[in-house]
């Protein structure tokens, strides 16, 4: 039963909160919530609901099995989490953006005698901060301390901090309860990982926060296609920070999948492109499409960021070897570094459309509590504040060297705004005619429909909607394969921009 209640955080009167007096807890019941993301205007709401978290789906693979768990995501719009029957434990994935958000529901369903965990970066990076909203933290690698947490509460012996690590072998995590997802809510329910950690380790990115140790490791290639074959599903999406960080592996993992006949796309560097054979192999393995971090134009930039990558200059040529390979390619770009200046928007905007980048994601540079940037800002007063809200990726919460923080805002905004106007759009068309309508597909539903994507996922209609779309781009995956590989046999070039994805 879905509450009538919705907490402050949404602007309702506080009156109607006190007026829900629910039933008796229900013992051994879980329910684990991801709160809603702020939407960002310049962005699209397709994002959000592209797949499902993995973080809360293997929390709920890790319960022991005498305990009833349920999962609610407010990125789906269905309302506030549920209520009635009434759970034991409620475990709440923390991010710093809507930190607020976790905390006004802890208080709720504490207050009606819940036991509440929370757990997540923000917790981890920031733990004073959260553990007044707790019963209890899980810090670290949640899949390991959950069933010892639900055992202490069954014993009465809930602590105050549980830890735990990411060097235990990743192999030995149990699979994902994908069951609780509503399917029809999500483009696809198969998000897959891989890998975990990444090679590089940025200044400004997540995975450089103080406390946290990920060292790289791979599952066993036959378990990740096994869980891709068990969802049933043709299209899923690789959330691996790094998927291509050890080339051999990948290779290894795109053999396995070619059987499967599906499609998938996944987050790699650019210097995948080191190798071409590789590439071919991410091709005929299924790969329609890669999240490409090149963050900036500008080598001072990179450098001062600690990021390993090749340089800007060969970008270009890179991302061709992509598209020649059927590969399309969303680029993100973060603005704001200290070597950027005013002309940085239009210089990176030009870049992409030269490029024909099928698409790209803009952020502001933002300092995250605990990583090397947020303290070096700290040290030399930059901060404007911390108001974990905006830490958002859109709004601008530190001093630029060459700019206002207003001027990077407006520079940003302008970025979206040129990217899906209709001339940008249109000049970063694939080469190959036969892509160019899924292409358009994509820019037009996917990027310039926020009202569409608002009532799809409000009726959960995202995966129906879609569906056909996926086939189609599938069933054309297959064929470009077949092409490819010929091809690639004779000897002779592969197809120059025949992307093939419809933007999936």
């Amino acid at each position: 039963m879905k509450s009538p209640w919705i907490p402050r955080a949404l602007r309702i009167a506080p009156a109607l909160e006190a007026s829900i007096r629910p039933g008796p807890v229900r013992s051994k019941s879980a329910l684990l919530i991801n709160p809603f993301y702020p939407k960002d205007p310049h962005a699209s709401y397709g994002k959000h609901v592209l797949t499902p978290s993995l973080a809360l789906t293997s929390i709920a693979g890790a319960t022991p099995a005498d305990w009833e768990v349920s999962y609610w995501d407010e990125n789906l719009l269905q309302g506030p989490p549920p209520w009635e029957p009434f759970p034991e434990v409620v475990g709440i994935s923390v991010h710093l953006t809507f930190a607020d958000r976790a905390y006004a529901l802890a208080a709720w369903y504490r207050e009606r005698g819940a036991k509440v965990v929370l757990g997540g970066l923000h917790v981890l990076s920031c733990p004073e901060e959260a553990a007044p909203h707790a019963d209890a933290l899980a810090i670290g690698e949640g899949v390991q301390v959950w069933p010892e947490i639900l055992r202490d509460v069954e014993a009465g012996t809930l602590r105050d901090v549980y830890r735990g690590s990411y060097r235990r072998p990743y192999r030995d995590d149990p699979p994902p309860r994908r069951d609780l997802v509503p399917r029809r809510s999500f483009l696809t329910t198969t998000s897959l990982i891989a890998t975990r950690g990444c090679h590089n380790r940025c200044g400004f990115c997540y995975l450089a926060t103080n406390g946290l140790t990920m060292p790289y490791q791979v599952r066993d290639v036959q378990q990740v296609v096994d869980e891709f074959r068990a969802d049933g599903q043709p299209y899923a999406v690789f959330i691996d920070n790094n998927l291509g960080s050890r080339p051999e592996y990948l290779r290894s993992l795109c053999l396995a999948l070619r059987p499967l006949g599906a499609i998938w796309s996944a987050a790699v560097t650019i210097d995948v492109t080191d190798d071409p054979s590789l590439v071919r192999e991410m091709a005929l393995g299924g790969c329609t499409g890669v999240f490409v971090g090149f963050e900036s134009l500008a080598g001072a930039n990179l450098v001062e960021a600690n990021k390993k990558t090749p340089s800007p200059a060969d970008y270009a040529r890179r991302v061709a070897v992509l598209h020649d390979h059927g590969i399309q390619v969303n680029g993100s770009f973060v603005l704001g570094f200290d070597h950027d200046c005013k002309d940085v928007f239009a210089r990176t905007v030009a870049w992409i459309e030269d490029a024909r980048l099928e698409c790209a994601t803009f952020h502001i540079l933002t300092p995250y509590p605990g990583t090397p940037l947020f303290r070096s800002m700290e040290s030399e007063g930059r901060l404007l504040h911390q108001n974990w809200s905006l830490y958002d990726t859109s709004h601008a919460v530190f001093r630029p060297r060459h700019m206002t923080p207003e001027e990077l805002e407006e520079g940003y905004a302008w970025c979206y705004d040129r990217l899906f106007s209709h001339g940008s759009i249109w000049r970063r068309r694939p080469q190959d005619w036969r892509a160019v309508p899924p292409y358009l597909a994509m820019s037009y539903l996917y990027k310039k429909s926020n009202r569409i994507w608002h009532q799809l996922i409000r009726h959960r209609l995202t995966g129906p909607a879609w569906r056909p779309l996926v086939e189609l781009t599938r069933q054309r995956h297959l064929r470009f394969r077949r092409r490819l590989e010929q091809t690639t046999l004779a000897g002779d070039r592969p197809m120059a921009g025949t992307v093939v994805s419809a933007g999936v």
